[in-house]
Parts: C-alpha cells; sequence; structure tokens
C-alpha cells in the first residue's frame, strides 16, 4: 500500500519520513483489530465440534457464540474511561493479556460453561481494542490520510478473519476433522489456542509506539507531546505551537470524568453527534455481516456443501471482504466518507435482497435431531453464493472501514475515548443480537432472515442520506 510523499492539513505539511512513522505507528495499533478478527471468526470453524462435543441445540449454540459479544460490549463500555485515565497503550497492553488468556483458557476447557466464560474474557480484550485502536489511529495521523490510516484497522480486522478462516481449514484437514486430535489436542482447540501468538506480538508492539499527543496535552506533558506532534506532522516551531494551541483549546473543557449521562446532556453539546455515532455503530451489524463469518461454514452445509467446501467458501468469503477493504483504503481519502457509505448501503441492500429471494425457493426438511435444514440446488444455489460474497464485498468496501474511521474522527477530543467507547459497546449489542438469533431465525425461515437485513441495510442509506457529514481532509479540532 503506497502513500503519497506529503500530506497536508491543519495548517502543517508532513514530510514522507513523517508519514512513514505514522504508518509504523497505525500498523501497531491495529493488531489490535487483527486479534478482534481472529477471535471473532475462529468460533466458525470450532462451533460445529462444539456443538457436537458438548451436545448443545440451536439455541445453545448461539449462545456460546455469542456471549463472547457481551463481553466485547462491556469491555467497548469501560474502555473509554480508561483510556482517558491510563492512557491508549496502557488499554491496549491489557487487551493484549486479556487476548492471551482468553485464548489459552477457551482452548483447554473443562466444560462449556468456562469455555463461555473464556470467550468472554476474550470479548473483553476484543472490546478494549474495538475502541482504543481507531482512537488513537486517528489521533496519531495527519488530517490528509487519516481515513487510509484508520481504514487499516478495518484492514487487520478482515486480514485476522482471514487468518482464522485459513488457520481452521488447514488443521481440519491437517487432523481428518475438527473433533480428531494433533499433539494431544482436538483440531477445534488449536483454533482458539493459537490466537495466542498474535496476541504476544501485540503485547510486545505496544511497547515500542508513543502515547497519543491528544492524550499528553490532556495529562500536561507538553514536551512530549510537541514532539510526537512535530515527528508526525512535520512543520517549524511555530505551526507545531499552533498544532497544541488547536488541541489545548479542544480540549480546554474537558471533564475529570466525562460520564455516559455528560455525553447526552446539552450542557457539552455532543448528544447528537452520540446519536448519530450509535446509528452508525448499530447498522454495521444489523446488516448482519457477521452471519457471514461466524455461521458460514454451517450455513453453507445447510444449502447443500460438504464440510470441507463450506470451509473453503469461507476462505473465499474472507478474500473477498480483504480485496473490498483494499478498494476502500485507495479512494476513502479521495472520494470522501459519505459517497462510500452510500453505495455500500445501496449495494448490500440489492445483494442481500437477492440471497434472500434464492432462499425463497429452498426445500426445508429436518435432520435427525429436529433442526429444519434448507437445501439449494442448481443457479439458486449459485446465486445466493454470489449474493453473499456481493454483499460482503459491498460491506468492505464501505460500512466495514468508514464507520470505524467516523466515529473515530466526529466526535470533539474532550470526548472522544468516552464517546466512541460508547457507540462501540452499541455495535458490540447489535453483534450480540443478531449473532444469538440468526440460528433461530435460520431454523424459521432463512429467506425472511436475509429480507430483514435487506431492509437494515436500505435503512442504513436513509441515515446516512440525512445525518452524516463529511469530514474528509479535516483536521480532528476543525471536524468540531
Amino acid at each position: 500500500m503506497a502513500f503519497s510523499g506529503t500530506a497536508s492539513g491543519g495548517g502543517s505539511g508532513a514530510t514522507r519520513a513523517d508519514v512513514g512513522h505514522a504508518v509504523l505507528f497505525a500498523g501497531a495499533a491495529a493488531l489490535g483489530g487483527f486479534l478482534f478478527g481472529y477471535d471473532t471468526a475462529v468460533i466458525n470453524g470450532a462451533v460445529g465440534a462444539i456443538r457436537d462435543k458438548y451436545d448443545i441445540g440451536a439455541s445453545g449454540t448461539g449462545l456460546t457464540v455469542s456471549l463472547t459479544l457481551l463481553g466485547a460490549a462491556l469491555g467497548a463500555w469501560i474502555a473509554g474511561t480508561l483510556a482517558d485515565r491510563l492512557g491508549r497503550i496502557r488499554v491496549m497492553q491489557i487487551a493484549a493479556v486479556l487476548f492471551i488468556i482468553g485464548a489459552v483458557g477457551s482452548a483447554v476447557p473443562f466444560s462449556v460453561y468456562d469455555l463461555t466464560f473464556w470467550r468472554v474474557v476474550g470479548g473483553l480484550a476484543v472490546g478494549f481494542a474495538s475502541v482504543i485502536a481507531p482512537a488513537y489511529i486517528a489521533e496519531i495521523s495527519p488530517a490528509a490520510i487519516r481515513g487510509r490510516l484508520g481504514s487499516m484497522y478495518q484492514l487487520a480486522i478482515v486480514l485476522g478473519i482471514a487468518v482464522s478462516q485459513l488457520v481452521n481449514y488447514a488443521l481440519q484437514a491437517a487432523a481428518g476433522g475438527d473433533r480428531n486430535q494433533i499433539a494431544g489436542l482436538e483440531a477445534w482447540q488449536w483454533m482458539l489456542m493459537l490466537e495466542a501468538v498474535p496476541a504476544v506480538l501485540y503485547l510486545i508492539m505496544t511497547t515500542t509506539i508513543p502515547e497519543s499527543p491528544r492524550f499528553l496535552v490532556a495529562q500536561g506533558k507538553d514536551d512530549r507531546a510537541r514532539k510526537i506532534i512535530s515527528d508526525l506532522e512535520g512543520g517549524d516551531h511555530d505551526a507545531v505551537t499552533e498544532r497544541m494551541n488547536e488541541i489545548r483549546d479542544s480540549l480546554s473543557e474537558k471533564q475529570a470524568k466525562t460520564t455516559v449521562r455528560q455525553l447526552f446532556s446539552k450542557r457539552l453539546g455532543v448528544s447528537h453527534l452520540v446519536w448519530v455515532g450509535i446509528a452508525l455503530a448499530a447498522l454495521q451489524q444489523l446488516v448482519g455481516i457477521n452471519v457471514i463469518f461466524y455461521y458460514s461454514s454451517t450455513l453453507w452445509q445447510a444449502v447443500g456443501f460438504g464440510a470441507d467446501r463450506s470451509l473453503l467458501i469461507s476462505v473465499v468469503s474472507a478474500l473477498v471482504n480483504i480485496v473490498g477493504t483494499f478498494v476502500a483504503i485507495a479512494v476513502i481519502d479521495r472520494v470522501g466518507r459519505k459517497p462510500l457509505l452510500l453505495v455500500g448501503s445501496a449495494g448490500m441492500a440489492i445483494s442481500l435482497g437477492t440471497a434472500a429471494f434464492c432462499f425463497h425457493s429452498a426445500t426445508v426438511t429436518k435432520n435427525e435431531i429436529g433442526e429444519s435444514v434448507a437445501t439449494l440446488t442448481g443457479a439458486n444455489a449459485t446465486i445466493a453464493l454470489i449474493g453473499a460474497n456481493a454483499f460482503v464485498f459491498f460491506f468492505a468496501l464501505s460500512w466495514g472501514p468508514v464507520v470505524w474511521v467516523l466515529i473515530s474522527e466526529m466526535f470533539p477530543n474532550r470526548v472522544r475515548a468516552a464517546a466512541v467507547g460508547i457507540a462501540t459497546a452499541t455495535n458490540w449489542v447489535a453483534n450480540f443480537l443478531v449473532s444469538w438469533t440468526f440460528p433461530a431465525l435460520a431454523d424459521w425461515n432463512l429467506s425472511y432472515t436475509y429480507a430483514g437485513y435487506a431492509v437494515m441495510a436500505a435503512l442504513s442509506l436513509f441515515v446516512v442520506l440525512r445525518f452524516v457529514k463529511e469530514t474528509r481532509g479535516s483536521t480532528l479540532e476543525s471536524v468540531q
């Protein structure tokens, strides 16, 4: 991925070396996104084995998969407050430790109950990472490339998803099945255990990057903040002083602790932004994107593909996700945030509607345990597969990266961490609701389920048209 040699915004320029530093710092922070993607998607390859091993039905399976998302919601809710007290880097390090603990614990559980507990611990880590990584990247990015650097976080998420699917596929192939053993552990246990490797790398990398200059200014550590701003944004002494003054002015109303009540009060004047952030974060999940990544293996088996082919299709979907994200990175700072969201909303609504139409013709039978199984054949099976991957592509070039960029830059400095935490917690609650309800809804009527997601995609088009303002090319201070 290539960046231009200069970047402008807010009255200062950034040299090629400055951009390089910004990319390195953003890349290290984005490792949290990689772990976010791996942790939430790796369960796709393990869910069938967990269901069989512990003899749980559709509702129990949905609860085991989705409770980790409530852990993520809790982590997101408290991450902003912790970040304002301890700093952005310290919260990243706490997340890394929780990722390690959650990976090891869930790989060697005693029962489905402690397995679920360890998944919730990993969910806390995901919640921390999902708040602090985009906020940190926004705060260290030169304005002209903030969209591209912010999109690196989403790229890391989709890479984590893709790697998890490749790991799942390779381990199942090597073991000859997800319940067969490799070196004393079943294949599905290795799928969960291997998350500890990038988590350790994340912990190490967080010791090599600087703290957010905006957090440092808030703490009165002006000398350190000045050095980081000079390194990242360039400019002479006067230009850096001007940027410092802009940041200081934007923090002048900062409270010792920004509470949820204050965010929604008229006094701070940000409640309308918080509601827009909540709507964007919720709709990103209510379109059903994570159904593709959490349940795609069992979904495609249900419509006629074998276990090996369904996992391979999951890998293909992950690769489509990566391609779409690269498209977003290439154009987000050229065409802007709002146009990408509008294109994505329209594309998602059409592709989801197409999939819903195809599943309407599915033949539904009951399996040996009484669950409904839909079967597609012929052209409808192919069109449904194309529609699902088209949906992934449109999401990846729009609502995947752009929502994280927007919610990290739309709030004033004085409340950013707390407001991003509220929006992100909403995102995880919506994720939980979609993931928890999908098995039962699919068992009821797969076509109507996809049609419901298509309605949410159409609603997202209205929300963007009515409420979203463009932020391309502006410094974080001038956005407000």
